[in-house]
């Protein structure tokens, strides 16, 4: 089987922006870039093999890909501004180092995926990472940045299970989704052991402030729900109405 990497199919214009921001501004992304590109999995083309025969996607999933690009916008930025703040001790770029980089690349992807199947790529917003001042800087307080980090992450798993549904009608771009989502909740498990909690979510119990704990409403009570450990077992999906309203206080415009 021939090795595509991610970048490979993806528009050059793109590749060119991450490998810019992800690799050469940051040396330390270099070596996380260049693994990442190593990958045989071909995201991008699974992309465009979606669209092997001019077809255009629908606007319903064109709005469920723009509402995934507005979180992985979010992410991309936040990351990539922790890494220039220097707020993250040496010991834990390992960890954040190659989190930027495939948010860089989830950014990426989504875009092309986009411009792809017709439709066109929402604007990035710009983002306010205090909330208006409801948090802390978290790019001068480091356990800031990884309680955000967490409920992220959290977050956009969530998110991108409550939006399968809606992809259903398209195994390509279905696949390429759920891909995304098994990667989102890696960092998520590592973020969350990197600050001493278990890898997966336990209960709606959260160290946010208390505006933010729609991240893990639900989660003490869903289906099936009768001990800790069955609920810990099953993640329960956000509407795209409950994820908006979890990022609006962090988007400025």
């Amino acid at each position: 089987m021939k090795n595509t990497t991610i970048f490979g199919a993806l528009d050059p214009e793109l590749v060119e922006r991450v490998s810019r921001r992800g690799a050469v501004e940051q040396s330390g992304k270099m070596a996380g870039a260049l693994a990442i590109a190593s990958m045989p999995v071909a995201f991008g083309l699974l992309a465009k093999s979606a669209f092997a025969q001019g077809t255009t996607l629908p606007a319903n999933i064109i709005t469920v890909l723009n509402f995934a690009l507005t979180l992985e916008y979010l992410e991309d930025d936040f990351y990539q501004m922790g890494l220039d703040s220097g707020v993250i001790p040496a010991g834990d770029l390992g960890i954040f180092t190659p989190i930027s980089t495939h948010e860089a690349a989830h950014v990426a992807l989504l875009t092309s995926t986009i411009m792809t199947g017709g439709g066109t790529p929402a604007l990035k917003p710009t983002f306010d990472f205090t909330a208006g001042g409801i948090v802390p800087d978290p790019f001068t307080d480091y356990p800031t940045f990884q309680a955000l980090s967490q409920g992220f992450e959290d977050t956009g798993v969530r998110a991108y299970k409550g939006q399968a549904g809606a992809l259903m009608s398209n195994d390509s771009i279905l696949t390429v989704a759920l891909q995304i989502h098994s990667v989102e909740a890696r960092h998520a498990s590592a973020v969350r052991r990197l600050r001493g909690e278990k890898g997966w979510i336990t209960g709606n119990a959260n160290t946010l402030p208390a505006q933010f704990a729609a991240i893990y409403a639900g989660e003490e009570a869903g289906a099936g729900v009768t001990t800790p450990a069955s609920g810990e077992a099953f993640d329960e999906p956000l509407t795209m109405d409950q994820v908006n309203a979890i990022a609006a206080p962090f988007i400025v415009a």
